[in-house]
């Protein structure tokens, strides 16, 4: 296993490498152990989601602790807003049943429920909500049931 600083060196140039990160400098990286912490502050869900993706990547990286915060917008948009749209793009969205899926939002921490039939159904939902602008983060709550085939 890597040694601590070794450990921070390596997530921040996972870090640096990421296009997804405008501003890689922006974050902290704290070692021990094998559990890496991220501090700092991102532009949105989709950099904060990436950062956590980039330090579970690094060889020797056990746990990662999320402490990263989002820069405030112009407009914050209210949690009723976010729930909006974010239910108008699972509608558009042709990989996702039209009504399986609700959202509920609390202080900008989106909640998918419901239910499909395929994985990939449920990766898309949570794919166009991370998009969303104000987004802090999403609860992936659901649940993939596959029916038996009838012979």
């Amino acid at each position: 296993m890597p040694q601590d600083t070794e450990l921070e060196d390596d997530v921040k140039a996972a870090l640096a490498r990421d296009t997804r990160l405008e501003h890689d400098q922006a974050i902290a990286v704290f070692a021990r152990a094998g559990v890496v912490t991220l501090r700092g502050t991102v532009e949105s869900f989709v950099q904060r989601h990436a950062a956590v993706e980039d330090a579970h990547g690094v060889a020797g990286v056990e746990a990662v602790y999320d402490e990263l915060n989002l820069r405030p917008f112009p407009h914050d948009p209210h949690d009723d807003e976010i729930r909006g749209a974010a239910l108008q793009l699972l509608i558009r969205d042709t990989r996702v049943p039209e009504t399986a899926i609700d959202v509920e939002v609390a202080d900008r921490w989106v909640t998918l429920k419901g239910e499909v039939r395929h994985q990939h159904e449920s990766d898309a939902a949570f794919e166009d909500v991370a998009q969303l602008e104000g987004v802090g983060g999403i609860t992936n709550a659901i649940k993939v049931v596959t029916v038996p085939r009838m012979a």
